[in-house]
């Protein structure tokens, strides 16, 4: 099964509300999909995979609000209990997950990989976020990320951009 139609049965399995909101591949990196169709960067949500460096890697997948940063070197290193962490390749987020860079999705992960939400994004009425591909866009209300396996909201994970 390919990551988009894993992602859409892992949403139907849930049953939770949401919509499939279809995307030019070309227009999926956030910033460029927010100015073509519409949305706000406060709405659209992130899922950036982080890899603790130590003698077994450690990842997780950090969903946050595009119009903050991930706290890589502060929040998301100390809860990792790692010395350093840092965004995941893309070479390494597909065999991760999947999922290409611009479709990652906290949907249909992998079996065991937490899943840290930043609480400001749960304050949102609706978000937008990957679908497993670059074709396709999930709107869902924040709280089906709650609904997740391995789902945590994490106070602070992400800050303002300056």
């Amino acid at each position: 099964m390919n990551p988009e139609a894993e992602v859409v049965a892992h949403l139907q399995r849930l049953g939770v509300d949401h919509e499939i909101v279809p995307c030019d591949p070309a227009l999926a990196d956030t910033a460029e999909f927010c100015e073509a169709y519409g949305y706000s960067p406060d709405d659209s949500a992130n899922t950036i995979v982080v890899v603790g460096k130590g003698t077994v890697p450690k990842h997780v997948a950090c969903v946050v609000l595009a119009s903050t940063r991930l706290d890589v070197n502060g929040v998301v290193r100390k809860r990792l209990e790692v010395r350093k962490a840092s965004f995941a390749s893309a070479d390494e987020t597909i065999e991760l997950t999947g999922m290409t860079i611009g479709g990652v999705t906290a949907f249909a992960l992998p079996d065991g990989m937490p899943i840290w939400i930043d609480s400001a994004v749960m304050a949102r009425e609706r978000i937008i976020l990957g679908g497993g591909s670059r074709s396709i866009k999930v709107l869902t209300p924040p709280s089906t990320l709650a609904k997740l396996d391995g789902a945590t909201v994490v106070e602070g994970l992400a800050r303002a951009r300056e």
